[in-house]
């Protein structure tokens, strides 16, 4: 059916700025989406809010980039988050600068984002083709053609050939698999030959033995340190805000902290979290709070000590971990319990088991290999006229608008 100049696989972050920035170029393009509407995985992101981009300088968000932010720069250099929020603000979406150098719609609601976004697509006289799944990527001498497909119409299921020049593959990764990202483009993109590096979820919960974290499920921390050790070696720091879950852990800094996590229990490799509760205090400050505790409160008993140290619902079981009988007069109290207090405040650990599913993780980690992929195009090194954008390239970053960044500019670049 018809033949187009561009035909984009997928209608998400992606796949939308990749449709309109070719049809902006005077490209006939059809968008292919194999939900019955765009966007679905942009409209929830950011609990709703969507973080579109962060502000802080080139280098340091390259630096933040798995497995090799640098093959990102060329994309960059033509458009990256100033390029961006213009873009963002030319079409209705005025956007807001918080904390962290993130950037949000100044509205609040991702719904609003993602409205005016699709508009400004239609707007550019692509084509969008709903309820549609692609099977296949059809070739002719190591070249695309067009796509197969299967469209839904009236609960039918009609099998339908589409012809193009270039083929855009923005099919997104396996997370959030409820919204359309499960996974196809990797079939797709292996079938052509593409080597697709092993995926796993990322920014996802982590998961603690259940009997030891049932009894904090609910409970929220702000301005912890979390440090991850793996094997027994140190490797990932945060600082910021986290929650306990009735199967373990989850917030900002645990997402964060989450991908080499993973990728370490995919090995089998021992991984240990250890909470650092009063970070801003150093050891000798925080000893020397205890005892003015203790002195202030030598009438009364150690649980009304822990009072004055730690939420609530944390009290029974620092108090089961510290092995201090909670009725203990605090004048009672000697100096190596004083000292066994103060390393669990600095100290609480914890062995990770295991990691929430695709349907929790915010993003996936893992994708198309990049040593296939030319840069400056997004276009396949293996197959001609047929590019890649978004999250099922082998590219993923922490929380804070990073990923997004990365769908917008290498999907800006496959449109260009």
């Amino acid at each position: 059916m018809s033949n187009y100049d561009v035909i984009v696989v997928g209608g998400g972050a992606a796949g939308i700025m990749a449709a309109g920035r070719s049809a902006e170029n005077g490209k006939n393009v059809l968008l292919i989406e194999k939900m019955n509407y765009l966007g679905r995985k942009l409209g929830i992101t950011g609990k709703g809010r969507c973080n579109i981009t962060n502000s802080i300088p080139l280098d340091e968000f390259i630096a933040k980039v798995k497995p090799d932010g640098e093959f990102l720069k060329p994309a960059f250099s033509k458009f990256y988050s100033t390029e961006l929020i213009n873009f963002f603000n030319s079409i209705g979406v005025k956007t807001i600068l918080e904390r962290g150098g993130r950037v949000f719609p100044e509205s609040g609601k991702a719904v609003e984002l993602v409205k005016n976004f699709t508009n400004w697509c239609k707007s550019k006289n692509v084509s969008i083709q709903t309820n549609c799944q692609v099977t296949d990527i059809l070739l002719k001498n190591d070249t695309v053609i067009g796509v197969k497909t299967i469209v839904i119409e009236n609960g039918k299921e009609n099998r339908i050939s589409f012809y193009g020049k270039k083929v855009i593959v923005a099919t997104g990764g396996a997370s959030y698999p409820a919204t359309g990202s499960t996974g196809d483009g990797y079939k797709l993109a292996k079938s052509l030959g593409h080597k697709i590096n092993p995926i796993f979820p990322s920014l996802v919960p982590l998961e603690i033995d259940k009997n030891i974290v049932k009894p904090l499920a609910g409970l929220e921390l702000k301005n912890v340190k979390a440090t991850i050790f793996i094997e027994g070696k140190l490797t990932d720091v945060e600082f910021g805000e986290m929650n306990f879950t009735d199967f373990g852990v989850s917030g900002p800094i645990i997402l964060s902290l989450s991908r080499k996590v993973v990728a370490s229990l995919i090995e089998k490799k021992n991984v240990q979290l250890v909470i650092d509760l009063k970070p801003a205090l150093s050891e000798t400050k925080l000893d020397n709070r205890i005892a003015r505790d203790i002195e202030s409160l030598k009438k009364e008993n150690y649980r009304m000590i822990l009072n004055k140290l730690l939420p609530k619902q944390l009290i029974p079981f620092f108090i089961k971990i510290t092995q201090i009988d909670a009725s203990k007069m605090a004048s009672k109290i000697s100096v190596e319990e004083r000292l066994k207090i103060r390393n669990t405040l600095k100290s609480i650990r914890f062995k990770i088991t295991g990691s929430r599913p695709f349907s929790e993780a915010i993003i996936t980690a893992g994708g198309v290999d990049l040593k296939k992929i030319n840069p400056e195009t997004m276009e396949s090194k293996i197959v001609k006229n047929l590019f890649f954008a978004g999250e099922i390239l082998d590219l993923d970053a922490p929380t804070g608008g990073y990923n997004l960044q990365i769908a917008f500019s290498t999907a800006w670049i496959a449109g260009s």
